[in-house]
């Protein structure tokens, strides 16, 4: 019997995992099954499969880490539908899912803000960091005159209120937010310098061993030194 295209591309990914990348995934948060696939060693296979939703819904389906990131780098991010997203965002199951590829798929969709933001009011951990990321990767990709200023403002004053008491993989969602703005968002570049200030540091990995800071503040400082004011990325997904 001929093996099926979800799993001869099981079989490809197999093949290509390395123990000391899978041993780093799994240090991160992923759980079996995971291969441990360098992203760049599945550019070959995306080549020859370009975008198949279809089969990047079987792969997701799977449960495997390596597998579910390679659903979204093959996923056709126009045909998916909000219940689409909300199913990816169900089996994500922790911060590199996601943010790297449930938030990432959805910013290039036209249905991306209305998803965000219900995924940022929901409470939930990790559909909370998939929302925020979310708007990262839109502000660094797409134009200013796409949002609305006072929108994102609003999303600001947000941050600052809550994010000292928000779930942890949100606070660095929302600390990266902050960030983008400054970066990306000119019109607001000044209110969200203002607003970095205001939150400080930001404790994460409280009650877990050492626990650390986060600040947007120092990251927006060397970027302005740079002169990286106002920078757009070409595309979201690599």
């Amino acid at each position: 019997m001929e093996a099926t295209q979800t799993e001869a591309v099981m079989q490809e990914l197999e093949a290509l995992g390395k123990e000391r990348l899978k041993k780093m995934y799994m240090s991160n948060g992923a759980a079996e099954p995971v291969y441990g696939v360098a992203t760049g060693e599945m550019k070959p296979i995306a080549k020859r499969i370009k975008k198949d939703q279809q089969l990047a819904d079987q792969l997701y389906d799977t449960g495997n880490y390596d597998a579910m990131y390679f659903a979204g780098v093959i996923a056709d991010p126009k045909a998916m539908t909000a219940a689409d997203f909300e199913r990816w965002i169900a089996g994500a199951y922790f911060y590199m899912l996601s943010d790297y590829v449930v938030a990432v798929t959805l910013a290039e969709t036209d249905i991306a803000q209305e998803v965000a933001d219900q995924w940022i009011a929901s409470g939930d951990e990790l559909k909370m960091s998939a929302g925020w990321s979310c708007y990262c990767w839109l502000l660094g990709s797409r134009k200013d005159s796409e949002f609305d200023e006072s929108k994102l403002a609003a999303m600001l004053d947000q941050v600052a209120q809550t994010i000292h008491d928000a779930p942890e993989r949100a606070k660095y969602a929302m600390n990266s937010f902050i960030y983008t703005v400054a970066v990306s968002y000119v019109p607001l570049h000044d209110k969200a310098v203002a607003t970095a200030a205001a939150v400080g540091p930001v404790e994460v990995n409280k009650g877990k061993g050492a626990s650390k800071l986060i600040n947007a503040s120092t990251n927006i400082q060397k970027e302005i030194e740079r002169g990286r004011i106002g920078f757009k990325r070409k595309y979201v997904r690599c």
